[in-house]
């Protein structure tokens, strides 16, 4: 099978503010027009970035903040940028380059456990330069995934985007039968001597493998064969499977800009008051 195809395009950043001007920021590029995302809480619209459902750590600046429309939430700002404030997640980062990780002897009971029920599988490591990825590679790779925790399609373009000069961890794992089991797909970031777990696709068919665990056991491995010293496992609040791998946490910062008295705002239960504290809307500079 051939996993992927090639497309590749350099955009240059521009100096005037208009839909078809195009921005350049780290690992993000974006125009006026493709910027946001529409998101809903019940019925109540609010904007999120394209990088949001699929990306580590999302930059901002402050003309980037001016340009989108309200209420805008950009989560998970780089740890080391002057913006955002913390909220009430956090990333679980799994410390798999210690050799006291694997050998922890519950963690070490239960991955030999699991290696023994999974046994039968064949896995494949590929390393897949981020610049030959297109949209239709990644919806082959997590379509139902996508589907199933409502991914938008602007979400998927950011992927591609953000990828376009790092590379992809892809692991496939196959049953005897040649059935596909599962593909993950992680970012590479070696800056960050971190391996990003940003989705997992796996067969419904096969859940008495607990091919997601499995999968984050084959990532935090190849993490440690190839020298990386974190595997990112994202945002672990909603995620009780991960306590296993969980050795350190990172704050997960953010920004929340929203008129108070729009009906975002104004719903208690809306991610304007679970994820922040009204106190700490539309502030964009970091406090320490």
């Amino acid at each position: 099978m051939q996993l992927l195809e090639t497309e590749f395009c350099t955009e240059a950043p521009a100096v005037d503010v208009t839909d078809n001007d195009v921005h350049v920021l780290g690992h993000q590029s974006w125009t006026a027009e493709n910027l946001c995302v529409e998101s809903y809480h019940e019925d109540i619209l609010y904007y999120t970035s394209r990088w949001d459902a699929l990306c580590p750590y999302v930059d901002v600046t402050p003309a980037m903040l001016e340009m989108a429309p309200k209420p805008y939430i950009v989560y998970a700002v780089p740890p080391e940028s002057p913006y955002g404030v913390p909220i009430n997640d956090k990333y679980g980062l799994v410390h798999a380059g210690s050799p006291d990780f694997w050998t922890e002897p519950r963690r070490n009971r239960k991955f030999k456990e699991l290696e023994k029920l999974c046994k039968d599988l064949v896995t494949t490591f590929t390393v897949v330069p981020g610049c030959d990825v297109t949209t239709d590679d990644v919806y082959a790779m997590g379509g139902e995934h996508f589907a199933a925790y409502y991914i938008h399609d602007h979400e998927v373009e950011g992927f591609v985007d953000y990828i376009r000069d790092l590379d992809l961890l892809v692991i496939q794992v196959h049953a005897a039968n040649g059935d596909l089991v599962l593909t993950d797909v992680s970012i590479l970031l070696p800056e960050r001597q971190q391996v990003y777990g940003s989705f997992c696709q796996w067969n419904r068919n096969y859940k008495n493998k607990s091919p997601g665990i499995y999968a984050c056991l084959l990532a935090s491995r190849w993490t440690a064969d190839n020298g990386y010293k974190y595997y990112n496992l994202g945002p672990v609040d909603d995620y009780g499977y991960k306590a296993l791998f969980v050795t350190d946490f990172e704050p997960i910062f953010a920004l929340a800009m929203t008129d108070p008295n729009h009906p975002l705002a104004l719903d208690t239960t809306s991610p304007l008051h679970t994820d922040f504290k009204p106190e700490v809307w539309n502030r964009i500079h970091r406090h320490l």
